[in-house]
């Protein structure tokens, strides 16, 4: 067994004896621990943003406003599990003249253990070290692993340093939090027997691998896998007449921001053929700024990814350059241009995303064209509608329901609020699992429901005692009571 081996293992270990206490520890308490995170790091948001901006180039601005988004969903998952209804207390009290006499029966969510978590690439604060996998897992009282992403280590350690002091002083149980580095080590975190699920946000192969190392475990565990989308815009006819110019500038300004890099880039966009869009929207993406990509993996692939859709029958090129490898500003926009009866002959070539500042507008001749081509779309986190009031397009929504987690209106999908109501998630490959990562429920992912049956109260958690002495929302004899 190596030293590394031997290290994670004393981790993980930690991590079973954490979980214990962190189970048994109130929703107050562990509100406390999330907070003092979230102001730890607004605390040192200076540094942390210096050191990021060095490793990503993402700059001030963006990373500055990153850490005020991560910060946030701490204390959003603080108001959360204080709320009380994410442990879903269901109470069915005792019927012995039913037929079968029915036993009393109390139903809870509980923290599945300890739980490892990969940070991603493209959101070095919100999808990192203290990101929503980290803060959901914390919130329900599940350990957190991470395993630091390579393209920003100094900022994982640093940003790690301050989670572990903030737990620390907030009187967090040791073991509760760790951060490990190197594929290596994050193998041997996925399969490890301690870890009872996993976060992940990353590439397809990257994802699939891991999923299927946590699929095929002796004793399998839930791998919550967030792994590639090309989030279709259907723009009808009637919205460009009315709007082209300005859908074209706001298309312009989502699929370029962070360099084509986020999860929501809109990477296809299908619009109505024989309409003079493609050239609003070549006007409105050449000033548009060359910019560093994330690694220097991704800015390799770049240059490949837009020459396999460059090389493809049917494609043209509307906008930029696909050659690339030797502008030394960074990554520069790409629109490509194709048919929908093109995307229905070679669907696997034309349908796969390419990560970077790059976009395919696809003509549709006819609805039925339009709904042929959208069926061949992998599942999707985002799927966006551009029409006209008083346009029909419930056919449409319907559509774009059954292939992405979130349907947009007249909006961009670039920007995913976190809040209660968010669904950041979607059909393979997009995730691979029914649940959100960002938002309010991403906590469900790391909870198990248990029933105790004709238990005596003393044994039972609070929110399951008669009196409700917490207070929260609960189902009681099939009636929903707020407190």
């Amino acid at each position: 067994m190596s030293t590394a081996t031997l290290d994670l293992t004393a981790i993980t270990a930690a991590a079973t004896e954490a979980a214990k206490v962190t189970a048994a520890a109130s929703d107050a308490e562990r509100a406390a621990w999330l907070t003092a995170v979230a102001d730890a790091l607004d605390a040192n948001v200076t540094e942390l943003v210096a050191i990021a901006d060095s490793e990503t180039s993402l700059g001030t601005v963006r990373l500055t406003g990153e850490v005020a988004r991560t910060s946030g969903q701490l204390r959003l998952f603080a108001n959360v599990i204080t709320e009380g209804s994410y442990l879903e207390a269901v109470i069915d009290h005792a019927d012995p003249a039913a037929t079968p006499p029915k036993p009393d029966l109390r139903r809870i969510l509980r923290p599945i253990g300890p739980v490892a978590v990969f940070s991603a690439s493209n959101f070095p604060f919100a999808f990192s070290v203290a990101g929503g996998d980290t803060a959901s897992a914390l919130a329900v009282g599940c350990p957190v692993i991470v395993k630091a992403h390579s393209g920003h280590l100094r900022l994982s350690e640093r940003t790690a340093e301050i989670v572990a002091e903030a737990l620390a002083k907030a009187g967090a149980p040791d073991g509760i939090f760790a951060l490990v580095s190197g594929r290596e080590a994050g193998t041997a975190l996925v399969q490890d027997p301690a870890i009872k699920a996993v976060g992940f946000t990353g590439s397809i192969p990257g994802g699939r691998a891991l999923f299927d190392l946590a699929s095929s475990r002796p004793e399998p565990i839930p791998f919550y896998g967030e792994l590639g989308s090309l989030n279709p815009v259907v723009i009808t006819a009637d919205a460009l007449a009315e709007r082209g110019q300005q859908l074209a500038a706001g298309l312009a300004g989502s699929f370029t921001m962070g360099a084509g890099q986020f999860c929501t880039k809109p990477g296809l966009v299908f619009i109505p053929a024989g309409t003079d869009f493609a050239s609003h929207l070549a006007e409105a993406s050449k000033d548009k700024p060359t910019a560093a990509m994330l690694t220097e993996r991704i800015a390799e692939a770049y240059p490949d990814g837009l020459r396999n859709v460059a090389d493809q029958p049917g494609v043209a090129v509307v906008a930029g350059t696909v050659e690339q490898d030797s502008l030394a500003d960074g990554a520069a926009p790409v629109v490509f241009s194709t048919s929908a009866a093109n995307v229905l002959e070679r669907p696997e070539e034309l349908l796969e995303e390419c990560f970077g500042p790059t976009t395919l507008l696809i003509e549709y001749a006819n609805q039925e064209e339009l709904s042929a081509a959208l069926a061949k779309v992998p599942g999707s986190l985002t799927g966006t509608v551009h029409a006209q009031p008083g346009e029909d397009v419930s056919a449409l929504v319907e559509q774009l329901s059954t292939l992405a987690g979130r349907v947009l209106f007249d909006g961009w999908p670039t920007g995913v609020a976190v809040n209660w109501a968010q669904q950041h998630g979607g059909p393979y490959p997009a995730t691979t699992s029914l649940f959100t990562s960002v938002g309010a429920t991403a906590v469900r992912r790391f909870q198990r429901p248990v029933a105790y049956q004709d238990a005596p109260e003393t044994v039972l958690h609070p929110a399951l005692h008669d009196a409700n002495p917490l207070g929260i929302p609960r189902r009681v004899d099939g009636v929903l009571t707020l407190g």
